[in-house]
């Protein structure tokens, strides 16, 4: 039988206690018709999973005792992997964000490029995206036994992530301009960390790649096919977990 898992904060959580709410509390009553003396299972999207016991059950409010950490159904990938992707639209980044996060990534990077698919009209309509796509990235943990839910921040332009500092591997993937997969595989060492970054469906302009290549980004096509966006996105989460994570 599978877990009937839940989803809690780590602040929700006050020694072996935790309160359900909203979406939780009515999927645990209303849908799942459990009752007082149940055990469930929560998750804390940082990593700790628990066996909980049901107090109490409410409409809108869910009280657990108590809760003892157990181990996570399945393990966390070696490969701390970012993903980082062109707005798109419609429910193309919603897909992105339920595939990638079965497939084990750490945290996805909204970017707004210069080709990108929606244009953000206002911080508001940035923050009601960012917590849509949270709730898919919980969802998606949920149904695939994950205990991390990966980050998603606000969006940020193209420039402000490609001219940051640092020293992970940083994989600019595009139609064009680029050299193989299997070239950069095997220039790189297992890394712990690494950065990949798609492009919308109009693709990258010449300035944009010509900018990251300068500021140290390692430009890569994906053989002879142009793929659509979010295409790109799962495939390229699913060849670096088979090559340095636990998509073997």
């Amino acid at each position: 039988m599978s877990r009937r898992r839940f989803f809690a904060p780590p602040e929700a959580f006050n020694k072996q206690a935790v309160t359900l709410t909203g979406d939780e509390a009515r999927h645990l009553r209303d849908v799942l018709r459990l009752k007082a003396g149940d055990d469930v299972f929560v998750f804390d999207g940082a990593g700790k999973e628990f066996r909980c016991t049901i107090e109490s059950a409410r409409r809108d409010q869910a009280f657990l005792s108590q809760c003892h950490e157990i181990a996570p159904t399945h393990a966390e990938s070696p490969l701390q992997l970012t993903l980082a992707v062109a707005l798109l639209k419609g429910e193309k980044f919603d897909l992105v964000v339920q595939k990638t996060t079965e497939l084990g990534v750490a945290e996805i990077v909204p970017v707004m490029t210069r080709n990108a698919d929606v244009r953000l009209r206002d911080a508001n309509d940035a923050e009601k995206r960012v917590n849509r796509w949270r709730r898919i990235a919980i969802e998606a943990a949920k149904q695939c036994g994950r205990a991390v839910v990966p980050t998603i921040p606000l969006p940020i332009s193209l420039e402000s992530l490609t001219q940051e500092q640092n020293s992970l591997p940083r994989l600019m993937f595009s139609e064009r301009a680029g050299v193989s997969l299997d070239q950069v595989f095997s220039q790189l060492t297992t890394p712990g960390d690494v950065i990949a970054l798609i492009g919308s469906e109009g693709g990258w302009t010449d300035q944009e790649l010509a900018s990251a290549s300068d500021a140290g980004w390692q430009l890569i096509t994906l053989g002879g096919r142009v793929l659509r966006a979010e295409t790109a996105a799962i495939a390229v989460t699913a060849l670096l977990q088979n090559k340095w994570g636990d998509l073997k």
